[in-house]
Parts: C-alpha cells; structure tokens; sequence
C-alpha cells in the first residue's frame, strides 16, 4: 500500500531528522486511532530524539465520565436494558462496570450502531431501552439521525458525545505542558472541516496540522509542522486532503445541529470543559434518558487509587510511567478507562509497544 511505503516513510523520516532543532520539540495529537499508527509501526523510533509526539484525550470512550456509567449500572439493576458499544461495557464507573452489573443480572447488551438499538426496541415495545451514545463528533451525526427519526417511544438516548477543539483549548491552557504544533484528528475532521481549528494558528501561535491514519500520513504531518517551525509559521493546514476539506461535511453538521445542543460537559479525568459537550434540544426531551429517569450529576469517581489515566490524557506522562501499568492494569483486567478500548492510550502501549512493526 503507498501510504504505508516504507521506502517512502524512510525518505520522510530523512527529512524529519534534517529539520528538527538541536532542542526539544513536542507535537500533541488528538487522535486514539494516531496513537495506534505511532505505536503500532514504531514511528517514534524513526524520530530524532529532540522530537516527541505525545497523546492528548482523543479517546471518547476513556474520557466518558464514571458518572454516566453510574447512572447506566443503576438502571440496568433496576430492569432498564442498556445498549452500548463493546469497548464501554468493561469502562469502570465508581464501584463497578456495566459488565460486573451484566453478570449481577442487568440486561446489558452490546450492539454495532445506533440504527440497531432502533431495530431492537422496535421488537421488544414491552421493554423500556437506553441508547449509550458515546463518541466525538464522528459518531455524533448518526445519533442525530435516529433522533431525527423519531425512534420507537420506548428507546431513549444517555448522550455522551464530546467535541475535540475545546479539548485541544484546554491543553494549551495546561501550564507546564508545553506543545509545540497540533496533529489534528482526520476522522473528525472529515465531518467539521478545517475551520473550527483556526483559533490555534490564529490566537494562539500554534502550528496545526490535519492529518490522516496511515504511518505515511503521520510523517508527513510532523514533517508539515516542523517546515511551520523552521519558517517561524503558526498555520493551519490540511494533509488529509483526500477526506478533509474547508467547510467539512455540511450535511453531518446541520443533522448534528438539528438534534443537539452545546453545552459544557464533563470529561473523565479532565474536569468540566466549557462548550464541548452535546445534549438533545428541548424538543426531543421525551428521548432524553437523563430527564425520563431523572438521572443527576451525582459524585463519582473517575480514577480508581494509583491510576493515572488523567495525566496519560494529557499526554503528560507515557504510560509506562503509571505504577498500575501492566500491573495491576491489563488489558485483560483494567483498572482505568484509558486501558479498555482500542482508542486507549495504555491498551494500545500494552498491545503494541514492544512488539510494533517498524517500518525501515
């Protein structure tokens, strides 16, 4: 495959070298399936060692706070089927999982989409049913889509869906973690466009950079942001061009818009950020889970003691560093978020970072 030519990559990877300053760069993308590519091909090994990419919060389901998942367990115990996405069933909450409230006897039930929880509360009228819906803005259009529909009366939706740029915002505002560019995530970008992401180059100085998911795509991506450097640049630009455009998809974006509300929202580990959540306007209320069952926002406890998931997040620590890591915490018996799905920072460092392919 082109972009995986490791000819290619090893030319880029040249050029990288020969960019690079003699002191410390660090490049933050927002992106669990870029985490993937970085560790999985081995990219960082191809970097010179005055530069490091690290991993920011762009893991949706790592960053889904223990209270929904709370909130979820309790239901689920009181005769409420809950339909989720495989990887949130085994995210922890405060006390248990929505897997350990499975084998307690609550109907927990993993589906592919949202269309088919539609389908499944259509067949069972006589159960009332709550759609999960986790995800950033990729996964947030086709939510919308079956809100639109008006979906059967006895499914209703826990929305979790997060944005990424007040998330990027936030790292910049993190005091003693220093970025020097952003790699922007592709997926997301195929539904926002380009332009939710000018406030980076423009009020903040920060190189940008959208880019896509093969390890061709991530160098080229680095080797972007370090040109920007090397010419004393902040600009925002688009190496996904193939999937990415200016104003993004226009029909995603109004779907999304015609279903949800902005609001602030909770993120695990990262506290309250402002205008980076979606909730259902007051016109689609009688789906809304949180007000059918009155679920409030009741203490809980997002990290379990020793975990660091937080500051893996962040990128403030590799996570190695966590005491927990491949210890206490494995993929097999996870004790924070960020080792559970495939997006996570720690599942893929423990999948993948001993044994990853490296491309040269």
């Amino acid at each position: 495959m082109r972009f995986r030519d490791p000819r290619l990559a090893r030319r880029v990877a040249d050029r990288i070298r020969k960019l690079a300053p003699p002191y410390q760069l660090r490049f933050c993308h927002v992106c669990g399936t870029h985490e993937w590519t970085i560790t999985h091909y081995g990219i960082r090994s191809l970097l010179p060692e005055t530069l490091d990419v690290i991993a920011g919060p762009g893991c949706p389901v790592c960053v889904t706070p223990a209270s929904d998942i709370d909130a979820l367990v309790s239901l689920a115990l009181q005769g409420v089927s809950i339909l989720t996405f495989g990887d949130v069933i085994r995210v922890p909450g405060s006390e248990m999982s929505l897997q350990d409230a499975k084998a307690q006897g609550g109907d927990v039930r993993v589906v592919y989409g949202v269309s088919d929880a539609v389908k499944m509360a259509r067949r069972e009228p006589e159960r009332d049913f709550v759609f999960f819906a986790v995800g950033f803005e990729t996964t947030a259009p086709s939510t919308a889509l079956e809100v639109l529909g008006r979906p059967p009366e006895n499914l209703s939706f826990l929305v979790a869906h997060r944005l990424i740029p007040p998330a990027m915002e936030l790292l910049l505002g993190i005091g003693d973690l220093h970025i020097d560019g952003f790699i922007a995530p592709g997926h997301v970008s195929t539904v926002i466009g380009m332009k939710p992401y000018r406030i980076f180059p423009e009020a903040y100085r920060m190189p940008t950079v959208i880019a896509g998911f093969e390890p061709l795509d991530v160098l080229f991506g680095i080797l972007m942001l370090l040109r920007q450097i090397r010419r004393g640049e902040a600009k925002l630009e688009n190496e996904y061009v193939r999937s990415v455009s200016w104003e993004g998809n226009i029909k995603a974006q109004r779907i999304i818009s015609d279903a949800f509300n902005v609001s602030s929202g909770h993120w695990r580990g990262l506290g309250r950020l402002p205008s980076s959540a979606l909730t259902l306007k007051e016109k689609f209320s009688r789906y809304d889970a949180r007000r059918k069952y009155n679920i409030k926002d009741e203490a809980s406890r997002d990290l379990l003691p020793g975990c660091l998931c937080h500051l893996i997040m962040i990128g403030k620590i590799k996570p190695p560093e966590c005491p927990l890591f491949m210890k206490a915490c494995t993929p097999q018996s996870p004790r924070g978020a960020c080792m559970v799905s495939s997006e996570g920072t720690c599942s893929i460092w423990a999948k993948h970072a001993a044994t990853g392919k490296h491309l040269p």
